[in-house]
C-alpha cells in the first residue's frame, strides 16, 4: 500500500515522537501537515464569568444534594428499620398480630411500661395501655384508653392467671400477654403493637421541644422517693403551658387525689395535644433527632412479622399531618366503679369497643347546631327503604339465614345473592370476628343506614364496599357479613339518645373573681375579662384559684381555676399570645351576640371555647372528661366581659338574664 507520508513521518513514539526511533525536526513547508490559526475567541464579560462560575456552584450542589439526599433515605431506611420488632418478647407478640390490609382501618396497642428504682430484677409493668385506630375512609382517629386498674380475665397463652388488674398480664407474660389479654377483652384485630419506656418517652417529648398543654388544675405530691411504695414528688401548677419530659411523664401517671379513669383521661388529653401541635412542632431540622430518640426508645411489632417500612411510616406521618380538625375522637369505658381495683360491665366495655369502631364525625356538627339553638334533620332512612344482603362470615351454619330473618321481622327489605352463588363471604376463611356492614361510600343515605344497622349487630363496623362484596350485593344499600360475635340475636333497638338543646347551668357570680383579677390586671399588659357568669355548682379551687404567669417570652397570662362539686376541674385562660398551637385544631367559628368565638370539639362535647378581642385571646376551657354541657361552656364564654364596668352598666349579653332563666328553668 502506498502512501504519501515520506519516512520518518508520523510514526510517534512514545520515546521521540518519530516512526524511526530517531531524532526528527518539525514539520517543515513540504511536510503534509499546514500550521493555521484560528480567529481569537471573544474574550469573556465579567458576567458571563459570574455566570460560569455559578453554573458549577450549582452543579456541585446538585451532586452534593444527590449524594446528601441518597444518604438520608438511607439513613432513614435504616432508622425506620430499627424501630421494628428485635427483642425476643415483642417478637413472640407479633405472632398474635393481625396483618395490616393495605387501604383498610388499622389497631395499634400502644403499651408504656415502667420499672422503678428499687425493684431489682421485679418484671415491668405496663402503666399505660391505649388503642388507637387510624381510618383513612373516615379520615378519623379513635381512642381508647385502659385502665391499669381494670379487673379483666388475664389471657396467656398456655397460661391461666384468672382475673386481675389488667397490668398485671404484662409482669406475667410480657407484652405478648398484654396483646392477647386485650384482644380477648375487646375482640379487636391489632395490626401493631408499640412499646415504648418512660425513659424514651421523656427523649421524644424533650426532642419534640416539648409539648403544650392546658393544665386543669395544680398537681401537687412531696411524698417523694425511691422505695418501692414510694412516688416521685410532683409539681405542677395550673394553666397553658409547655411541659418537657419529666412534668410531661408526672402528669400523665399522675393519681394521687384522683382515680384511674381520670389518670386515662389525662393521657388522652397529652396525645391529643401532641397531635394539635404537630405542624408546628415538626420541621425538617428535628427529623434526625426525632427518629434517633423514636429508633432508641420504641419498638413496633407488626402483623406478618415485618418490620414497618419508611413509606408505611411515612404515610403514617402524612395522614396524622392532614387529619381533619374534629376528626380526633376519644372513646371512654363508661359503668367504671371502684378505686385501687376497677371494674365494669361487659357490656360497657364492648359500647365503647363499638364506640371506638365507629366514629362519628355527623354528630359534632349536630351537637354544635343544637348547641346554638339550631334543629337536626333526620337522614337515617328508614327499615322499609333500605334493601339488604347477609353473608356468612363465621362458618357457623344458618347464621346468615337467621341474621336475614331477624332484620326481616325489624321490617328491612331482605335480597339474596345472585342466583348460583352461595350466602358466604368471598376470599373468607370465615375469621370475621365482628360482624361488617358494607355500603356505597358515594351514598350518604348509605352510610348513615350502615351506620344504624351496624348498631344492631355490635360490636360491628360500617366500611365501604369492596369490589368482592359488591360482586354479591344483588343491588341492595348494604351488605351485612355476621361475624363470630354474632349469636343468633340483635342488639335491642334503642333510638339513639336525640340531641336536645338544654338550658345552661349557670349561676350569675361575677364577684366570684373579681378580687383574684384586678390583683392579677396590675402585673399583666392586656385587658382581662371576668367571667360574670360560672357553673351553678362551682367555686374558685380553694388551693390554687388563679394563676399569674409567662406563657412564652414576653407573653403573659393568668389562669382561673373553678372546682365542681363532683370534684371535677374547669377554667378560664387570658393571655397576649395569639397563635399559640391549642388554637390550631379549631372546630367551627361562629359569631355570637356580635363577638367571634371559636369553638373546639372532643366528639359530641365542647371542649374549648376561645374569644379573640382587646389584642388578647380569652377561653373557657372544660374538665378533663367534659363535665360541663355545651350550653353551660357557650354561656360562661359569652358572659365573659370587662373587668371595670361603667357605674351603673350591666354585665354584657345577658349573663344575669341567662342565670335568671336557668334558674327558672331548673326550678
Amino acid at each position: 500500500m502506498r502512501t504519501t507520508l515520506k519516512r520518518g513521518y508520523g510514526r510517534a513514539t512514545a520515546l521521540n515522537g518519530n516512526g524511526s526511533g530517531r531524532g526528527a525536526l518539525p514539520p517543515d513547508a513540504f511536510s503534509p501537515v499546514t500550521v493555521y490559526q484560528q480567529p481569537e475567541p471573544p474574550r469573556r464579560g465579567p458576567l458571563r464569568r459570574v455566570g460560569t462560575a455559578l453554573g458549577w456552584v450549582v452543579v456541585v450542589l446538585l451532586m452534593l444534594a444527590v449524594g446528601f439526599g441518597g444518604g438520608v433515605y438511607l439513613w432513614l431506611h435504616e432508622s425506620v428499620a430499627a424501630i421494628g420488632a428485635h427483642s425476643r418478647p415483642v417478637k413472640d407478640a407479633e405472632r398474635f398480630l393481625n396483618i395490616p390490609l393495605p387501604g383498610q382501618p388499622t389497631i395499634a396497642l400502644v403499651l408504656g411500661y415502667d420499672h422503678r428504682a428499687g425493684q431489682g430484677n421485679a418484671p415491668s409493668r405496663s402503666d399505660s395501655m391505649m388503642l388507637l385506630r387510624a381510618d383513612p375512609h373516615t379520615d378519623t382517629i379513635s381512642m381508647l384508653s385502659l385502665p391499669r386498674d381494670l379487673n379483666v380475665p388475664i389471657v396467656c397463652p398456655g397460661k391461666d392467671y384468672g382475673t386481675q388488674k389488667i397490668n398485671a398480664a404484662y409482669a406475667y407474660c410480657g407484652p405478648k400477654g398484654s396483646l392477647t389479654t386485650v384482644k380477648a377483652l375487646t375482640g379487636l384485630p391489632i395490626n401493631y403493637l408499640i412499646t415504648v419506656d418512660f425513659r424514651g418517652f421523656k427523649k421524644v417529648v424533650n426532642t419534640l421541644g416539648g409539648v403544650w398543654v392546658d393544665i386543669d388544675r395544680r398537681y401537687l405530691n412531696t411524698h417523694g422517693g425511691s422505695c418501692y411504695s414510694c412516688y416521685a414528688t410532683i409539681n405542677i401548677e395550673p394553666g397553658y403551658q409547655r411541659l418537657t419530659g419529666g412534668k410531661a411523664l408526672d402528669f400523665v401517671r399522675f393519681r394521687h387525689t384522683d382515680s384511674d379513669f381520670v389518670r386515662v383521661a389525662r393521657q388522652q388529653l397529652f396525645v391529643q395535644a401532641m397531635k394539635e401541635q404537630f405542624r408546628s412542632a415538626f420541621s425538617p431540622l428535628k427529623i434526625p433527632k426525632l427518629v434517633g430518640a423514636v429508633a432508641d426508645n420504641v419498638e413496633v411489632g407488626a402483623g406478618g412479622g415485618q418490620h414497618p417500612s419508611l413509606s408505611t411510616v411515612l404515610s403514617y406521618a402524612r395522614f396524622i399531618y392532614e387529619l381533619p380538625p374534629g376528626h380526633f375522637f376519644q372513646a371512654r369505658i363508661n359503668g367504671i366503679t371502684g378505686q385501687y381495683e376497677l371494674s365494669a360491665p361487659a357490656s360497657d366495655i364492648q359500647s365503647a369497643v363499638h364506640d371506638f369502631l365507629t366514629p362519628d364525625v355527623k354528630a359534632v356538627r349536630d351537637a354544635n347546631t343544637v348547641a346554638l339553638g339550631g334543629k337536626v334533620k333526620a337522614s337515617v332512612p328508614k327499615p322499609g327503604q333500605t334493601t339488604v344482603v347477609v353473608l356468612n362470615g363465621n362458618g357457623v351454619p344458618g347464621s346468615a339465614a337467621e341474621a336475614k330473618s331477624l332484620l326481616a321481622q325489624r321490617g328491612y327489605r331482605m335480597r339474596d345473592v345472585p342466583q348460583g352463588r352461595l350466602a358466604n363471604a368471598p376470599h373468607n376463611d370465615f375469621g370475621y370476628f365482628h360482624s361488617k356492614v358494607y355500603y356505597d361510600p358515594r351514598s350518604r343515605q348509605a352510610r348513615a343506614a350502615a351506620g344504624s344497622l351496624a348498631d344492631q349487630f355490635a360490636p360491628a363496623e360500617p366500611v365501604p364496599i369492596t369490589p368482592a362484596i359488591r360482586r354479591l350485593e344483588n343491588g341492595a344499600m348494604l351488605v351485612v357479613v355476621v361475624g363470630k360475635t354474632f349469636h343468633n340475636s340483635l342488639t335491642p333497638v334503642e333510638a339513639k339518645p336525640v340531641i336536645t338543646h338544654q338550658p345552661p347551668h349557670v349561676v350569675s357570680n361575677r364577684e366570684a373573681t373579681l378580687g383574684y383579677l384586678r390583683d392579677a390586671q396590675r402585673k399583666v399588659p392586656f385587658e382581662l375579662e371576668v367571667p360574670n357568669v360560672i357553673d351553678s355548682s362551682s367555686i374558685p379551687d380553694p388551693e390554687m384559684p388563679i394563676r399569674v404567669y409567662t406563657i412564652q417570652g414576653n407573653h403573659k397570662a393568668v389562669r382561673l381555676v373553678f372546682r365542681t362539686g363532683g370534684n371535677a376541674y374547669w377554667g378560664v385562660e387570658e393571655t397576649d399570645w395569639q397563635d399559640a398551637p391549642v388554637f390550631a385544631e379549631r372546630s367551627f367559628h361562629r359569631l355570637l351576640g356580635g363577638r367571634p368565638y371559636d369553638l373546639y370539639y372532643h366528639g359530641q362535647h365542647l371542649h374549648m371555647v376561645v374569644l379573640h378581642e382587646n389584642g388578647a385571646t380569652y377561653w373557657v376551657v372544660n374538665s378533663l372528661l367534659d363535665e360541663l354541657s355545651n350550653e353551660t361552656m357557650l354561656a360562661i364564654a359569652k358572659g365573659l366581659g370587662p373587668l371595670n364596668l361603667p357605674h351603673g352598666a350591666k354585665a354584657p349579653h345577658g349573663a344575669k338574664a341567662q342565670a335568671r332563666r336557668a334558674r327558672k328553668r331548673s326550678a
